[in-house]
């Protein structure tokens, strides 16, 4: 039996605990750039409302967020490819926030609003593929499913963070008028922004080639490029179906199911489900692969109908916290796979050429049950419902097909 010399070994073991750590470190910075974006997120919705938006300008708002955050990426993310400038690229994205954010309690119409919206998407699209591509690196030395689920736990622990921020800040000047408390909400997010700059900093002097992780990595089998581009489909067709947080929290303030002060809580208790299924589902992945993302897409289909439909505070509870048990998989194992199929040289590319046809289907899917919001709320329920559960068939069948290691 063939045994691995003893100095070979603890050098392995030594960069694999340096990637647990890069990983955690990575975490913590996404935890405050999330604080920044979840904690005005939270409270966009009704904001563009008082601002005088309809339902159907806030579903296009979002969902074109969302499309700009995801379609820009095929650039950047080549763009990082193509000069190696990982770094550079996550760093300017994040420093975005500075404007985008703050911002938003200087604006006096909802155009303005959406326009900074738009804008801190734009940051995202920048930093993304390249902020993956890097956490990849280290993924694939200390398990990549497991890895991705840390850094998205991490990511969501800012997101519960934010909400609570902002609602803090509400209930403090509880006296104010709507419009003051929304606005001294965002200013507060201020904080966040400077310290998620301060540890990208910290991480890029710390960690400046995170490349050298990933000892090999396995070129993908035909076989696998093919199933690649059904994965593409599925997740599309997940996108199209999956409702922005802003038309859920545009309807639970319209019905008067939740108020300014308390829906921040419950996108923060949102986000902590968000944590728990990111870190169940990476783990669930590196043992069962693509198969995991059919329960998802099961569980997701439930919250339409128990959000839009079920006049009822806890319906709106259960179904919130179903589609934040799909947002966890979705973050976790939609990276954690291609961190698998792609070669580490092309990887920023391949982030960036899912992402954007995740964020299309998206954008397609939110301007679509905005639009159908103002007419039938039936009618959007069974568009959501259907187009998910469409998606957990091409899940089974690519968990069967597609093991979740890599090939040998």
């Amino acid at each position: 039996m063939l045994t691995t010399p003893p100095d070979e070994q603890r050098a392995r073991e030594q960069r694999n605990a340096a990637a647990r750590t890069f990983v955690v470190v990575m975490g913590v910075v996404a935890l405050f750039g999330d604080m920044t974006y979840e904690g005005a997120r939270g409270l966009v919705g009704p904001y563009l409302a008082l601002l005088g938006a309809s339902a159907t300008a806030v579903g296009f708002a979002a969902g074109l967020g969302e499309f700009l955050g995801y379609s820009l990426r095929l650039f950047t993310g080549w763009l990082g490819d193509k000069t190696r400038a990982y770094w550079p690229l996550v760093i300017a994205g994040y420093a975005v926030n500075f404007i985008a954010v703050p911002g938003l309690a200087l604006v006096g119409s909802w155009q303005a609003a959406v326009a900074l919206l738009l804008l801190e998407r734009i940051g995202k699209a920048i930093r993304s593929p390249s902020r993956s591509t890097l956490v990849s690196y280290a993924a694939n030395e200390a398990g990549v499913g497991k890895s991705f689920g840390i850094e998205e736990a991490l990511d969501q622990i800012g997101a519960v963070s934010g909400p609570l921020l902002t609602a803090l800040v509400i209930w403090v000047v509880r006296d104010e008028p709507a419009e003051a408390r929304y606005r001294l909400a965002f200013l507060a997010l201020m904080l966040p922004v400077f310290l998620n700059l301060g540890f990208v900093l910290f991480a890029r002097k710390k960690y400046p080639s995170p490349e050298a992780f990933e000892q090999s990595t396995p070129k993908p089998q035909p076989q696998r490029s093919a199933l690649f581009r059904w994965y593409l489909a599925a997740v599309m067709l997940l996108g199209l179906g999956f409702a922005d947080w802003a038309l859920v929290a545009f309807h639970a303030t319209r019905t008067g199911q939740l108020d300014i002060g308390t829906l921040p809580l419950l996108y923060a208790g949102v986000m902590g489900v968000d944590a728990i299924a990111a870190l169940a589902f990476g783990t669930l992945f590196d043992r069962f692969g693509l198969s995991v993302l059919a329960v998802s897409a099961f569980i997701s289909a439930l919250f339409a109908p128990l959000v839009f439909l079920v006049p009822s505070g806890w319906a709106l509870v259960i179904g919130a916290g179903c589609w934040g048990i799909s947002m966890g998989a979705q973050d976790s194992v939609f990276k954690a796979a291609i961190a698998q199929l792609v070669p580490k040289d092309q990887r920023g590319r391949a982030y960036g050429v899912f992402f954007a046809l995740f964020g299309f289907a998206w954008w397609v899917g939110s301007t679509a049950m905005g639009w159908l919001y103002d007419r039938s709320l039936m009618a959007l329920v069974v568009f959501s419902v259907v187009t998910q559960l469409a998606a957990a068939p091409f899940f089974l069948v690519l968990g069967r097909k597609l093991s979740a290691r890599p090939p040998q």
